[in-house]
């Protein structure tokens, strides 16, 4: 393989970073637009190994520049189905990362990539030698492609014709799933696709859970599973229901433990706060704990903003990742919104209390009419006291837990503190941590602390950290 292109490929690369120092050109991410999309078609309507890039080349792009980048795959084959589209186009993120010198990252319409210095000094001048690679793997890879054919879009305009079609695919695949449920199935299905970025992430897809990427639903799982049982998707037999509140299940239980290598022996699909489900680094929206009003609150990639805790999305995304089982934040794909179950067990949309407005524009429809004016976004909430304020003015569900904690509280915890609370409501008390809590506390730079406890009940009145001089 090394000699028919200009890089080098081989899973050893997968996890290659590129920084911004060491960056040609950045493709798609979140300052640009991009989609990647795989369409199954008749045999007669795919010219195997055809390339087609409609906009400039990379030997086009200055040096430091960012331009938009969309994919396109046609593929067929006798035992192409329309079913095998969301994996295939799944094994794309993982293909790309295979190029030594390419970064690939996310999915669908939040892909983002990056072409190092060193690959275009060794060679890699144009996207097609990328394309015919990727196209090289799939075949060699997923035998039942016997045919691949790949367009490549780099203008702008073209990007922008093309995405809604790509979104209209996206939606599509997402409400196939929409009236079968986990309790309908005895088998869920797991995803390694991310374990070199990721190696402790146990990824389940049920029926009722999408994948943390958002890409690859139930029917997607069962389907890989059938043609590739040696792939990344794989059956998980459910086992025993253990709780279906939180959706805890011995098969999930085993499997979590197999495929952390032990770090993790228990997890709750439906659960925020207890043995929640692992995070990989692909998930497109980050839930965060905010203990100043005992509610849960969601930001997604596009933000570009602060959350009302005064954290961005790429802090909480770094705190989260990895593959780790944090209490306190979680990684979800955007269609989990859309699930009966959406964390269920800690309240579902009731403890609700922020996302983007972008966000919740995007799933305004699958949230409870009674709820859908009471979350606040960016422009109602952008600190913890307005937050508090807005969730107060519109009688937020969140409430009543505030008050019922109130009267929970012991007789000698109700003296007058030196910072009251706002009139009318006790303020919330922390939450009690479960033993396997591991707090991540620090900044996205190479600075910051971290705080790790197991098998321990933590209750802090007061947090300090300054630093050093």
């Amino acid at each position: 393989m090394a000699d028919e292109f200009p890089f080098e490929i081989s899973p050893m690369f997968e996890g290659e970073r590129i920084r911004k120092d060491g960056m040609y050109a950045e493709l798609a991410g979140p300052k640009s637009k991009g989609f990647e999309l795989v369409r199954a078609a008749d045999m007669d309507d795919v010219e195997d190994g055809r390339f087609t890039l409609i906009g400039p080349d990379l030997s086009d792009m200055e040096e430091g520049s960012r331009y938009p980048l969309a994919m396109v795959y046609k593929i067929a084959g006798e035992l192409v189905e329309a079913d095998l589209e969301s994996i295939v186009e799944r094994r794309n993120h993982e293909f790309q990362n295979y190029i030594q010198g390419f970064m690939h990252l996310n999915q669908r319409d939040d892909v983002w990539m990056r072409v190092s210095k060193d690959a275009i000094a060794k060679g890699m001048t144009s996207f097609e030698s990328v394309a015919k690679a990727i196209m090289m793997l799939f075949k060699n890879e997923l035998p039942f492609i016997e045919k691949v054919e790949a367009i490549y879009i780099t203008d702008m305009d073209e990007v922008e014709k093309e995405i809604e079609n790509a979104r209209a695919v996206y939606k599509a695949r997402d409400e196939r799933t929409r009236d079968l449920h986990d309790e309908d199935v005895d088998t869920f299905y797991g995803c390694t696709l991310c374990a070199s970025f990721a190696p402790t992430n146990v990824c389940v897809v049920t029926p009722d859970r999408v994948s943390l990427c958002g890409a690859i639903n139930w029917f997607d799982g069962r389907a890989a599973a059938k043609v590739d049982p040696e792939g990344p998707q794989f059956a998980i037999p459910k086992g025993d229901v253990i709780d279906a509140e939180s959706g805890e299940y011995t098969g999930v239980n085993e499997a979590a433990k197999r495929l952390s290598s032990g770090e993790y022996d228990r997890i709750k699909l439906h659960s925020f706060l207890e043995y929640p489900h692992t995070s990989c680094g692909c998930f497109e929206v980050v839930g965060f704990y905010i203990p100043e009003v005992d509610g849960i609150g969601w930001v997604d990639r596009d933000f570009a903003g602060t959350a009302p805790n005064g954290l961005q999305f790429s802090t909480m995304a770094g705190q989260t990742g990895g593959g780790k089982q944090v209490v306190g934040f979680l990684g979800i794909g955007v269609n989990y919104f859309r699930s009966p179950k959406f964390i269920q067990s800690d309240g579902g949309w009731e403890r609700v209390v922020w996302m983007p407005k972008m966000l919740k524009d995007k799933v305004f429809d699958s949230m409870p009419e009674d709820i859908r004016d009471k979350i606040p976004t960016e422009e109602e909430a952008a600190d913890i006291d307005s937050l508090r304020t807005f969730l107060k003015e519109k009688n937020h569900p969140i409430l009543e837990r505030w008050v019922e904690e109130e009267e929970e509280a012991p007789e000698e915890e109700e003296a007058p503190q030196a910072t009251a609370p706002q009139t009318g409501f006790a303020a919330p008390q922390m939450m009690q941590m479960p033993s396997n809590f591991m707090p991540m506390m620090g900044g996205g730079g190479s600075g910051g602390v971290k705080i790790i406890l197991k098998n321990a009940k933590v209750s802090i009145d007061k947090v300090i950290i300054k630093k050093q001089d």
